[in-house]
């Protein structure tokens, strides 16, 4: 790639005027003690999506970190609440009233300890399903009706082994290959699903 095709690659991507029309919330638990952990799966899925769209999650603003990028023409915020996992509905409700969001244009990306790393599945709503994160973001908002992308992080290895500390583990180097598969086609998912094409990203990507 020459540099003139670099410039209009970021031309192409810069935020449009106007407010975002998507909001995109990757889950997870700030500070460097958590980093790379199964928890964090939805701030590794952002961070990813950030760097291919040559952005920043950076700006603090809604008790999280925030940036934008803008997917095949759709201006999307990208918000990692700062506000730990289980008041994660703090963060996202605060952006959604600030920028007048529906609930159509919420969408969640977050760790699901019942699909192998490497996996994802998108689901349209849904129930907490036992994530205190969700559990949140639900409690606060009211509603269901909001689209999730769950990627994969493996199960617990035994049932005694407490849950916080199997999903507070870090990934093992070779789970860190499969979550960075998993994480470009999350962004890829993205892509398809601001854009109204959520049963294409569902066909092509979910476990």
């Amino acid at each position: 790639m020459g540099i003139m095709d670099i410039f209009a690659q970021l031309e192409q991507n810069r935020p449009s005027g106007g407010k975002p029309q998507y909001l995109i919330a990757g889950l997870g638990n700030p500070g460097m003690v958590y980093e790379n952990t199964r928890h964090n799966a939805g701030f590794m899925a952002l961070d990813a999506l950030a760097e291919a769209e040559h952005a920043q999650i950076s700006r603090m603003r809604f008790k999280g970190y925030t940036g934008e990028v803008t997917l095949d023409g759709i201006r999307c915020l990208l918000l990692k609440p700062g506000t730990y996992m289980n008041n994660s509905g703090e963060a996202v409700v605060q952006a959604m009233q600030f920028y007048k969001f529906d609930m159509e244009h919420l969408i969640v990306v977050f760790d699901d300890i019942s699909l192998p790393p490497g996996k994802l599945r998108i689901r349209r709503k849904g129930s907490a399903g036992g994530h205190n994160g969700i559990k949140s973001i639900i409690e606060l908002t009211g509603s269901e009706a909001f689209a999730r992308i769950k990627l994969g992080v493996g199960a617990k290895p035994h049932k005694e082994m407490p849950l916080a500390d199997w999903v507070l583990s870090k990934f093992k180097p070779e789970e860190q290959k499969l979550m960075a598969q998993s994480c470009a086609d999350a962004a890829a998912c993205l892509r398809l699903m601001v854009n109204g094409r959520t049963d294409e990203a569902m066909n092509r990507y979910n476990a």
